[in-house]
């Protein structure tokens, strides 16, 4: 036991593949077939924080579950979708989805840091030939300067913080000549996967647009934010990039609404605010982290009043097909036949209320 502890945590570089998990000594090689067969379907990548973040780690941890392969993933439901958020429908230029009228996604990548084994977009990341070389990222960027509606572009992927700094820079400054766009916003697990990527360089780059940006960090567990990966995030608040979050329900990771409280009061502490709650979408092999959205709604019920407004975060839900998110948090007011309402407050009691009479001129 003690040498396979020493092996978890000796590692200095990222791991790619089932053999270098195996190595890891996070999974017994018993199971080096299964993950060699899903491996052959979905990425495998972990960064030395998160293995010595799992060193010791049981394997239904909630961090352990959202980055170690599992054999269920190659159950595949009739209704599971290779682009279940409808990505590909909306895409007007190579890496370039435009689905709402003022804000446009750019992917300029298709590498993540690490693979979540529940990602909607397992299909196509862990690709790295599917990056946008120089024509391409021209054509991304001539769309944008053409459409005079977009007004914020979102940098995902894969995850924009796999470019180097010079060319995130590039990317920046080329996105700051833009007159139309005025907000930037970044979608990243960099922050929790790899803290020490946050650096002064890193800020520095960001800055190049001159633009308003955002950062939006993906987590799901407040075991995630460790003091390395709140130091990270600090850089950032410190520096001026506001700090949003997006969270996806789990099974077996935050599927209860203490755990939830728990992430989202941490997050507001370190000036982070929960931005979406994010429900299961359809990808392929996911189905084992599906929560239902009536228990999500019941979750989402019992955080009101719970924790502050601040600690609330959208709970949505991307419609499959490409028509986008919409809210499916619980209903708190009904219409009655005579025109009033009835309000049902945080504790689950109804409240009868009017709304006030019209002035009569």
């Amino acid at each position: 036991m003690e040498q396979r502890a020493r092996k978890r945590g000796s590692g200095s570089k990222a791991i790619t593949g089932a053999k270098g998990l195996i190595e890891t000594g996070l999974v017994p090689a018993e199971h080096s077939e299964t993950i060699q067969v899903v491996e052959a379907s979905f990425s495998v990548r972990l960064t030395p924080h998160i293995i010595d973040q799992l060193s010791g780690a049981r394997n239904d941890d909630p961090v352990f579950v959202q980055y170690i392969p599992d054999g269920r993933e190659l159950s595949f439901k009739a209704d599971d979708m290779e682009d279940p958020i409808g990505d590909a429908v909306y895409e007007k230029a190579k890496g370039v989805t435009h689905r709402y009228p003022d804000r446009v996604l750019l992917k300029p990548t298709h590498t993540c840091m690490v693979y979540c084994r529940f990602c909607f977009r397992r299909e196509k990341v862990g690709h790295p030939e599917e990056a946008l070389n120089r024509g391409a990222m021209d054509d991304a960027l001539s769309y944008i300067r053409k459409t005079e509606s977009i007004w914020e572009v979102i940098l995902s992927g894969g995850d924009p913080l796999v470019l180097s700094d010079r060319r995130l820079q590039a990317l920046m400054e080329a996105l700051g000549t833009i007159d139309h766009v005025a907000v930037i916003r970044l979608h990243t697990r960099a922050p929790l996967a790899d803290p020490k990527r946050i650096t002064a360089d890193l800020v520095e780059a960001l800055r190049k647009s001159g633009k308003a940006v955002h950062f939006v960090i993906h987590v799901n567990h407040a075991n995630e934010l460790t003091p390395d990966v709140l130091g990270g995030l600090a850089k950032l608040v410190n520096n001026g990039v506001p700090l949003f979050s997006q969270t996806v329900l789990l099974k077996g990771v935050n599927d209860d609404a203490d755990t939830l409280a728990d992430l989202f009061r941490k997050l507001v502490a370190n000036r982070v605010k929960p931005y979406y709650l994010h429900q299961l979408d359809k990808a392929r092999g996911v189905g084992h982290f599906h929560v239902s959205i009536r228990r999500g709604q019941q979750i989402m019920r019992a955080l009101r009043g719970r924790v502050s407004g601040l600690c609330q975060p959208a709970y949505v839900l991307d419609i499959p097909g490409g028509h986008g998110k919409v809210p499916i948090g619980p209903t708190y007011l009904s219409e009655n036949d005579d025109g009033s309402f009835t309000v049902t407050d945080y504790c689950g009691q109804p409240h009868h209320y009017e709304e006030i009479a019209a002035d009569q001129d």
